[in-house]
């Protein structure tokens, strides 16, 4: 038997979203044949709702896999599901499976999305893997400052989706990312793993992507292989998760050095932080010339002003004219802006002076 979509779901302490985003694999206009929840490392009823789930005959096909022990982190989930699935046909993935789609337990995939992504990847054989594109999913803010924090990462998001690289992904999203199993067989022949099982390896899709690329294969996204994901409600916890993202990230450019694959990963931070320094240094200084001299006597001042109120406008159009009116005031990204910059400062830092924390 040949499953031509196999899906895999890491689902840690998601009780509150798994089944939504199991049902959002059951809306699809392509069907997944099988579906592999993998329960990691769980404490509340995160298996209990998912074999709900399963035993919906509606539904896809469903295992529910209960991995308590996982020392590995997402990356052990995933690789104990491929593992249970390379089993069950036979073992090997190329010949007996097509597709495997890895989604997160807190993500609803648009209803097109695997008919969407199996065009693509269909158009070029030397595609390796197809990377969603990831907007903000909520509206449970309790505060003006809530709200705003929320609405800057639907903004952030919005803006990344629209501007990644269509040829050369700089990381495949762990919210989405639809593989070819010949891919996902190839380094389980090269290096023994899809995942790297390592405590120092904070960013999962962010490696593999790297090892894909490494093994000779093509990585892509598309506009339209939508995935809709969870938010941060607390300056805390978005720290936590950006700092977690930014520090694995830095942590994988060091232990691989300037190569084909990183050069632009490594040139789009360094620029990052020269853009912070700008803003920081002497954009608030022309802001404050501007305030103490009479733009009139300044033409270049009225151009750069515009500049900066048109052009973050329009990188978000397709969010709609709230978005764009959000950019247009500047000062709300301003402040986001500094919160990034922490982030990322701190990120670097902590990859240079400290020890990765294990985590699960």
């Amino acid at each position: 038997m040949v499953h031509e979509t196999v899906v895999l779901v890491p689902a840690r302490n998601e009780e509150v979203g798994v089944f939504t985003s199991l049902e959002s694999l059951s809306k699809q206009t392509r069907r997944p044949d099988l579906i592999v929840v993998v329960v990691n490392n769980s404490t509340d009823r995160t298996e209990d709702y998912a074999l709900q789930f399963a035993e919906d005959e509606s539904t896809p096909p469903t295992v529910v896999l209960n991995f308590p022990d996982n020392p590995h982190k997402k990356a052990g989930a995933l690789n104990y599901g491929l593992n249970w699935l390379r089993q069950a046909v036979g073992g090997r993935l190329n010949g007996r499976v097509g597709h495997i789609l890895v989604m997160d337990a807190d993500t609803e995939l648009h209803s097109r999305f695997i008919e969407r992504a199996r065009n693509v990847i269909s158009s070029d054989p030397e595609i390796g893997g197809v990377s969603a594109a990831c907007f903000g999913r909520t509206d449970l803010w309790r505060s003006p400052w809530q709200r705003f924090l929320l609405g800057m990462q639907i903004i952030e998001y919005g803006r990344a989706a629209n501007s990644r690289f269509r040829k050369d992904v700089h990381t495949m999203s762990g919210a989405g990312s639809f593989y070819r199993a010949e891919a996902l067989q190839g380094l389980i022949d090269w290096r023994g793993e899809v995942f790297w099982e390592d405590h120092r390896n904070l960013v999962e899709d962010y490696e593999t992507t790297l090892a894909l690329k490494e093994s000779g294969w093509k990585v892509t996204a598309n506009q339209l292989c939508i995935a809709y994901t969870d938010l941060m409600p607390t300056l805390r916890e978005l720290v936590q998760q950006r700092e977690r993202w930014s520090r694995g990230t830095v942590d994988a450019l060091r232990r691989r050095g300037w190569t084909k694959f990183t050069w632009h990963s490594i040139i789009t931070m360094i620029l990052g932080l020269f853009g912070f320094s700008y803003i920081f240094i002497w954009g608030a200084r022309q802001l404050l010339a501007a305030a103490q001299y009479s733009l009139n006597t300044h033409p270049l001042l009225w151009a750069l002003l515009a500049f900066w109120i048109i052009y973050p406008a329009l990188r978000v159009r397709t969010l709609g004219w709230k978005a764009m009116l959000v950019e247009a005031l500047l000062i709300p990204e301003l402040v986001y802006t500094v919160v990034r910059a922490y982030w990322l400062v701190s990120s670097i830092l902590k990859s240079y002076v400290t020890r990765v924390s294990a985590w699960k």
